[in-house]
């Protein structure tokens, strides 16, 4: 059974510290979805950059280009934003929800781009897009016994990104 709360409680800022991927999720809240995939939910996974513990009720990341930037659009329409952090660990398992609302925010505006910028990705060879913060108005800590028990190898860097899945 979950538990809830009204802020990052300790034990999720310290998973959230200790992880190396997060995932994000918004909506474009004006649009239903269609048949291109227009108005869906967008669920981004993030790697090679933290998510930071700004406070009680704020994370923050240093966002990249190289995909669409849906956050951005949809968080400037009003989107409800969701992260989630999973541990991959044996011996951890957990998975920490943040429920609220975020801004891409640019850098030479962002108050915490100083901040973000002290943890840059160091594998990923794309130019530096915005500040993505999140206000953040509830969690939620799960048991996480269905996330699979992964050990990080490393990040991946743009020269390894392969071209499968890579429009041309």
């Amino acid at each position: 059974m979950a538990t809830w709360n009204d802020h990052i409680a300790e034990e999720q800022a310290d998973l959230i510290k200790q992880s190396s991927l997060f995932f994000i999720a918004t909506v474009d809240p004006g649009l239903q979805a269609g048949p291109n995939g227009e108005g869906a939910i967008n669920m981004s996974p993030k790697g090679g950059v933290p998510l930071i513990v700004v406070g009680p009720n704020k994370v923050a990341y240093l966002d990249y280009t190289g995909s669409g930037n849906e956050t951005a659009r949809h968080t400037g329409n009003g989107s409800p934003t969701t992260i989630m952090v999973c541990s991959f660990e044996e011996e951890n398992a957990g998975i920490v929800r943040l429920f609220g609302h975020g801004t891409a925010v640019p850098f030479e505006e962002s108050s915490l781009a100083k901040k973000v910028l002290e943890h840059q990705a160091t594998d990923l060879n794309l130019p530096q897009r915005q500040v993505i913060e999140i206000d953040v108005a509830k969690t939620s800590t799960s048991c996480g016994y269905g996330v699979p028990i992964m050990e990080f190898v490393r990040e991946r860097s743009s020269s390894h990104r392969g071209r499968r899945f890579k429009a041309s």
